[in-house]
């Protein structure tokens, strides 16, 4: 039988038509319903496609990527799905346990993934972050108030190119990497590497998420870059989370964590000059300011302390202060110390240290000038010879609200830069004072100016002012390196040994003049004579003058304790004053008025606004090879001309006050000691060496009108004006 040609061939109902089944007067349907039925049923499936359409269409423009950059660089899905290695990040919020708590924002505290780091970090491989030996310098920031703060920092660090700058952000923010750019105004030329270290779901995310995704995210970076230094800001401008988190890594990894203070950007731009190995040392160096008080000096040092007071120190540890004090101390300046809290109290009701010494002399007799230097010198010494150094003040000065930001720039950058090409190995310290006149005050000092030099990292202008060195010391505000001190602690300890050991073969050098004022401290003349020995010099500031980083006050000076004898201070030693006449009528002095006395050029005033605004270069600091180079006398040499100076001088000084004589005696010079200088009887460093029988002398440059309190001791000789100092000098070719 053939197959039938209707559709349901086993239903023969279906196949009558419909006049055989006219519809009754009963409950059957009406034909107008029975049309309607199925055509309904297509139309509400479209609709239901078209709605499903539209939704696919309103999440894919909300959720459209921002951050796939140019086309070309794009990485193109296969066979439409994401390469291998490159998952998605998820979109919309993460799932909630609690539905009760909706109004709560930051609830999600799921595992962490980090989708946007990887890729940047494996991009920066030719910083050498592989390695711990690198010049990487990383910021950080969590919100975009951190991120407008240190982005400028961070692009003028990278305009040096003196390290290699990272930048990662690390907050809940999803705004895209880019847009924190265009917003903060970077362009091509902010050599800066970039990284998105937040977390998926970060604007959910709990604060203790967020902070287990800070620490995690700096271990990957630790990996990849190693950072030298990692930088933050203000504490009370960044997010808790991110504060807690990159200070409890950076002290598990020893990694130097440096928070910038409300400030920072407008008084530490400085720091921006400086490279990995100056940064690194940010907390490492600290500094002791030691004060030497006179007699009835109380003005004077009370002024002084006040300027330490009011510095500024940007969040740095406030150095310690020690002051020697006379044996008579005056009310002002005892009621004025018994007030004194150093370092500032914070307010939080801590247990506070203070950091202020203070040495009271017992003897009220007349103190020689050995006695002087060695009280003076014992003052300090160092905890550690590389970290730790002294700023000698004296208290006719008065430091600058930013006198701690000079210091600190400096002090970083020659003590502790790995990667200039200064070699700082002869420098003794850093002087905060420019001396008016020389060192035996007989002229004013005109400091060097400024020559081209084609080794200069920055070009200088010809004939300008400039920073010198200066084989001269100086105790007016002077900061001496630690390694330098303990040098020192061992020369003068041998020196006076030398001075005083029994020598009956010893044929004292000539007597030579003086060559430091008696204005000065006596310990400047053996200071003066181990620069000269050993070649060291003292780094000097010359810049535009219209704001200072110290003031050296005059009008209420006194001379050194021991040159009481030769030069009494008047306010002193004056007791025959004669009562004036109550009946003589008041007079005025037109001398004295401000108008005839005032000053050609009066001291300028003290620097408060900022670092960069006086040094010239635009703040970058010289390398200490392209800067002039003084004699003691005030003579401008060379480099090798300095060794050749120290080696003639310091041959003829173990000659003569070392007591080493006799061909062949030489000694091997060993690190922070002077012990190669002498050859002194018994001494444990001359073992296995040609001692010689001859001993030394009496001072090398005191002069007997500086050192009358000694002369039981035998008399003074000098060698300041010998051969090797006043003949020509001829550089052996």
């Amino acid at each position: 039988m053939p197959p039938s040609g209707r559709m349901f061939a086993g239903d023969e109902e279906l196949g009558k038509k419909y006049d055989d089944h006219r519809p009754s007067n009963g409950n059957a349907l009406p034909f107008s319903w029975l049309v309607w039925r199925t055509p309904m049923r297509v139309r509400k499936r479209r609709l239901l496609f078209a709605l499903f359409a539209l939704l696919a269409l309103y999440f894919f423009v909300k959720y459209i990527p921002t951050d796939l950059g140019p086309v070309p660089n794009r990485q193109r899905p296969v066979g439409g799905r994401p390469p291998a290695g490159h998952p998605i990040p998820p979109i919309g919020r993460p799932p909630r346990d609690d539905v009760q708590t909706e109004v709560e924002k930051h609830y999600f505290s799921g595992p962490i993934r980090f989708y946007k780091l990887a890729s940047s970090l494996q991009a920066v491989s030719d910083t050498m972050g592989h390695g711990p030996n690198n010049k990487n310098v990383l910021f950080a920031a969590s919100n975009m108030q951190s991120a407008s703060v240190m982005i400028p920092m961070a692009c003028e660090m990278a305009r040096w190119r003196r390290n290699s700058v990272h930048f990662v952000v690390m907050g809940r923010n999803d705004i895209s990497i880019d847009s924190i750019k265009e917003v903060n105004g970077v362009t091509a030329e902010c050599d800066v590497y970039w990284h998105d270290g937040r977390p998926d779901y970060s604007s959910w995310s709990s604060d203790f998420r967020m902070e287990v995704s800070v620490t995690a995210a700096f271990k990957h970076m630790n990996s990849f870059v190693h950072p030298q230094v990692i930088i933050a800001d203000y504490p009370l401008r960044e997010d808790a989370f991110l504060t807690n988190g990159v200070r409890n890594k950076a002290q598990e990894l020893g990694t130097p964590l440096i928070e910038l203070p409300s400030d920072g950007p407008e008084k530490l731009m400085w720091m921006t000059r400086l490279d990995s190995g100056s940064l690194r040392a940010w907390h490492k160096a600290s500094v002791d300011l030691l004060i030497h008080a006179p007699p009835k000096a109380s003005g004077s040092l009370i002024r002084l302390l006040r300027s330490i007071e009011k510095a500024d120190y940007f969040g740095s540890n406030r150095p310690r202060v020690t002051i020697e004090l006379p044996s008579e101390v005056d009310p002002p300046t005892q009621h004025f110390l018994e007030n004194l809290v150093w370092p500032p109290a914070d307010g939080s009701g801590r247990p506070h240290v203070n950091q202020v010494t203070l040495r009271h002399r017992i003897s009220r007799q007349s103190i020689t000038s050995e006695e002087a230097s060695v009280r003076l010198v014992e003052s300090f010494y160092p905890k550690s010879a590389s970290d730790s150094h002294v700023l000698l003040l004296d208290p006719q000065t008065e430091l600058s609200p930013l006198y701690y930001h000079y210091l600190k720039y400096h002090l970083l950058e020659y003590g502790y830069s790995s990667y200039g090409s200064q070699d700082p190995h002869n420098l003794l310290g850093i002087s905060l004072e420019l001396p008016s006149f020389h060192l035996n005050d007989s002229a004013p000092f005109s400091p060097p100016l400024s020559s081209p030099s084609p080794f200069a990292r920055t070009s200088f202008k010809p004939d300008q002012p400039t920073s010198f060195l200066w084989q001269a010391p100086n105790s007016h505000a002077t900061l001496y390196f630690g390694d330098k001190w303990v040098e020192f602690h061992s020369f003068l300890g041998k020196r006076l040994e030398a001075h005083h050991s029994p020598s009956p073969l010893a044929k004292p050098p000539p007597k030579r003049t003086k060559l430091i004022s008696e204005k000065y401290p006596s310990w400047m003349e053996y200071l003066l004579e181990f620069m000269r020995v050993r070649g060291y010099s003292l780094l000097y500031p010359n810049f535009d003058f219209s704001e200072a980083i110290v003031t050296v006050h005059n009008e209420l000076y006194q001379p050194p304790e021991e040159f009481y004898a030769s030069n009494p201070p008047s306010s002193l030693f004056n007791t025959t004053i004669t009562p004036p006449d109550p009946y003589d009528p008041f007079t005025a002095d037109p001398s004295i008025h401000p108008l005839t006395t005032k000053q050609t050029t009066p001291e300028p005033p003290l620097l408060t606004t900022s670092l960069l605004s006086i040094l010239p270069t635009d703040g970058d600091l010289p390398e200490l090879t392209t800067i002039p180079l003084l004699s003691y006398a005030g003579d401008t040499i060379t480099s090798a001309d300095s060794t050749t100076l120290a080696t003639f001088f310091a041959a003829r000084f173990k000659s003569e006050i070392g007591g080493c004589t006799g061909s062949g005696v030489e000694k091997h010079r060993r690190p922070m000691s002077a012990g190669d200088l002498f050859c002194l009887v018994g001494d444990e460093e001359d073992e296995g060496v040609e001692v010689a029988a001859e001993g030394g002398s009496d001072g090398l440059f005191m002069g007997t009108s500086s050192l009358s309190s000694l002369s039981a001791m035998g008399s003074s000789t000098s060698l300041a004006a010998g051969a090797v100092e006043t003949a020509p000098f001829v550089v052996p070719a």
